[in-house]
């Protein structure tokens, strides 16, 4: 399938009545694509994407289409997004420990490089914390400083873990002890139903 189809395909999925923040709706979209710019209708669609909940197929058009552009970044940025759409995500705020008090010691990179372990509230037979596994992707450009705070994304291994967490709940991350990190959750995100 060539760029201009994937993309195309990708634009069927989006409501013709969704606008982004900035007010760009499917049509726009439309028009960058007879236009050729392939680039700006990939960011267009992300966008979109984030106004509207997508299926995971809409998120595997666009990897595809980043991958014909060779846009790295936005092929990794779209396989999350599908992952999310699959299984369901939290957005958190997190704060890291400072050094000082037993945290990081380096910076967290931007995107989706680390899984680290999470204090739920779940507990062993024995009272103490049953960890959980998710990944984690830092959104934006920068890294997240010890000591610093920043809007994050988690992906559980295991989602049913998590069923029981509500917007406003506090989690702990781990990497080592003690904990590095402490979270409130601001967004849970119920995965998107795949297309018919």
């Amino acid at each position: 399938m060539d760029l201009d189809s994937l993309l195309l395909k990708a634009a069927q999925f989006c409501s013709p009545h969704v606008r982004t923040e900035a007010g760009v709706r499917v049509a726009d979209v439309l028009e960058y694509l007879e236009h050729g710019e392939w680039e700006m209708v990939l960011l267009l669609l992300e966008e979109l994407g984030d106004a509207h909940p997508q299926p995971p197929e809409f998120w595997d058009l666009l990897a595809d289409a980043a991958r014909v552009m060779w846009l790295e970044s936005d092929v990794a940025w779209c396989q999350w997004r599908r992952s999310e759409a699959r299984t369901g995500a939290f957005r958190v705020e997190l704060c890291l420990a400072r050094t000082e008090d037993g945290g990081r010691r380096t910076p967290m990179p931007p995107g989706g490089l680390l899984r680290p372990m999470w204090d739920i509230g779940r507990r062993t037979p024995e009272g103490g914390p049953l960890l959980s596994i998710a990944a984690l992707w830092i959104e934006g450009r920068d890294l997240l400083e010890p000591g610093g705070c920043k809007a994050v994304r988690l992906l559980p291994l295991t989602p049913d873990h998590w069923n029981h967490l509500r917007a406003g709940d506090v989690i702990t991350m781990h990497e080592i002890r003690p904990p590095t990190g402490t979270a409130r959750i601001t967004e849970i995100m119920p995965p998107v139903a795949a297309s018919p």
